[in-house]
């Protein structure tokens, strides 16, 4: 079952904010999440259902400190479509 928890950040990038003009959110989810576990979640906690969500799998990259190899978290990106009037304000995990 998917809980707010899972919900990493609201991304506020300069594409994003340009998306927001068009009222679509980019979400940044730990992998597990699903559509269906995010509509669930918004549901619950903001009381609205999205028009629309599609998703990205984002694979971290593997970086180099000091020599060492190690690789970034892997995460979901969701693009969530809000109905006229709904809004996220912040997440506060």
């Amino acid at each position: 079952m998917a809980d707010i928890t899972d919900i990493k950040s609201i991304l506020y990038t300069e594409k994003s904010l340009g998306l927001q003009e068009q009222g679509i959110v980019v979400i940044q989810t730990s992998p597990k999440m699903t559509k269906n576990g995010l509509k669930e979640v918004l549901k619950n906690y903001f009381g609205f259902v999205p028009l629309k969500v599609n998703s990205v799998k984002v694979k971290g990259k593997t970086k180099r400190f000091r020599g060492v190899a190690g690789k970034r978290n892997d995460y979901k990106k969701f693009y969530v479509k809000l109905p006229e009037g709904a809004q996220i304000e912040s997440i506060e995990v």
